[in-house]
């Protein structure tokens, strides 16, 4: 998982601020409740107090306090209820103290008094055994006499500290399945919200330029991910109007050279053929003659490619067999091969039909072999292979020759790369052959690659689709099973 990816990021926020929210709003479920129970436990025991007190005003005015104790207990019965009732006089004594309940979960003795308070009505929590705790309240009495008491009442938390552990416990479960469904809802919802990026980004990598003219889907949704396509589409149309613009230059410019060139070649080659030229200029004439050839072998491969970019090869496809192709091909040039005593070899016995410019293939093979001839040393081999290799029309051109240095490989295919310049120039070579194979394979909708080892050799490898026939159906199937 890359945890850098915009898709991780917006997951995990999501994730983290949805389930921040939840523990949010839990704690503070949960201290709203803890509130409100504790809120109501001890407005209860603040009016057990009230009605403590008031018995106690009835009984001083009557009977006096001997009887305090004993109206408590009848009407009251504390420690049968697991309640305390606790009356203390303004001078510290106590006058009436219930018993400890019958489940023994307080001792009264143990429970400290209430220090007197500027406050009527007072409040605290005691911590019992056990973790459990007792709710006190207070409130202040004063007879008509002047004497004063203190009037204590107390219930354990015990239901209260329940419910608070139960909505806990609600609390720990819940939240894992809350984070769980986070997790899956944030990654739908960023899915769906980045399904037009995806779409952007497939589109792009269609585009090439082979077919600048298409355009990425605009998301319609208003926001920076419509402006990102429509700047992008802006940016496809001017990239498409410079490579126009490049192509047709290129064009015009190889068009235009290959007329003076033709003119200028013939100019020497008739100079040459003076009986009276000293043989010092004709020896210079000659070499300028070669450079004219050169020259003019440069601006034809410029003319090709600019017309294989223009879609020229498209207009003239035909049905044909590529291994009949390389075959007569690879005799044809033979000649070429037994001036170095090179070996060729063609494997290409079975019909692999294809669609293309017959033309245009048949210059593949030959710039592939050309090269090949031309850097394998005397005495070398240089094998051609045709086949199908997984519903692909498969031409391989390998050699024994002296190969393609590991840094030069990714640039062989370059426009006038040549890996060595001077022995490319002996040998005629103006780095345009594999860069008009390229631009043939690309405009059949095929590819060509190279792989090689210094000293040992290269093998080029050229795929292209096969085409519709009974041969290759029949062969395909047999593959298949």
């Amino acid at each position: 998982m890359n945890t850098r990816s915009l898709r991780f990021q917006l997951v995990a926020w999501y994730a983290a601020l949805l389930t921040g929210c939840f523990v949010l709003i839990g704690a503070a479920t949960y201290a709203v409740l803890q509130s409100s129970l504790v809120g109501a436990l001890r407005e209860t025991q603040l009016r057990r107090a009230r009605q403590v007190g008031q018995l106690l005003l009835d009984e001083i005015r009557g009977p006096g306090e001997a009887r305090v104790g004993e109206e408590l207990q009848v009407r009251y019965a504390p420690d049968l209820n697991g309640r305390l009732v606790r009356i203390m006089r303004s001078d510290g004594s106590m006058l009436y103290v219930s018993s400890a309940p019958k489940d023994q979960t307080f001792v009264p003795a143990e429970l400290p008094p209430l220090s007197w308070s500027p406050r009527t009505e007072t409040a605290r929590q005691v911590p019992l055994p056990g973790g459990r705790k007792m709710l006190l309240t207070a409130r202040e009495v004063q007879t008509p006499g002047g004497a004063r008491y203190l009037i204590e009442t107390g219930a354990p938390m015990d239901e209260v500290q329940a419910h608070l552990h139960q909505w806990l416990r609600f609390l720990l479960v819940v939240l894992p399945v809350v984070a769980a469904l986070a997790l899956g809802g944030g990654s739908f919802l960023v899915k769906r919200a980045l399904l037009p990026v995806d779409k952007i980004a497939a589109s792009a990598e269609r585009i090439s330029s082979q077919n600048l003219s298409e355009r990425l889907p605009v998301a319609r949704t208003g926001d920076e991910l419509e402006r990102l396509s429509i700047a992008l589409n802006h940016m496809i149309q001017r990239l498409d109007e410079a490579f126009q613009y490049s192509r047709r230059f290129m064009a015009d410019a190889s068009h235009e050279l290959r007329t003076p060139l033709t003119v200028l070649r013939g100019e020497l080659e008739s100079v040459i053929q003076e009986t009276t030229l000293a043989p010092e200029w004709r020896e210079r004439l000659g070499s300028a003659l070669e450079e004219v050839e050169r020259l003019a072998n440069i601006v034809e491969g410029l003319f090709a490619i600019s017309r294989l970019d223009a879609g020229e090869a498209a207009a003239e496809w035909v049905k044909l067999d590529l291994a009949r192709l390389t075959a007569a091909t690879a005799d044809q040039m033979s000649l070429l091969a037994e001036d170095k005593n090179i070996q060729v070899t063609c494997a290409a016995a079975e019909p692999v039909w294809v669609e293309g410019d017959q033309a245009r293939l048949k210059q593949v093979v030959v710039n592939l072999l050309d090269n090949a001839i031309k850097y394998t040393l005397q005495g070398g081999a240089v094998a051609l292979t045709v086949s199908t290799i997984d519903s692909k029309a498969v031409l391989e051109v390998a050699d024994n020759g002296v190969g393609i240095p590991a840094e030069a490989l990714p640039r062989v295919f370059d426009r006038f790369f040549r890996v060595d310049k001077a022995r490319s120039r002996e040998m005629g070579g103006a780095g345009l052959g594999l860069s008009i194979v390229k631009s043939i394979c690309a405009a059949h909708h095929g590819r060509v690659e190279a792989r090689s080892t210094p000293g040992q050799g290269s093998r080029f490898q050229v795929e292209l689709p096969l085409a519709a026939s009974p041969t290759n159906n029949q062969k395909k199937q047999n593959h298949e099973h």
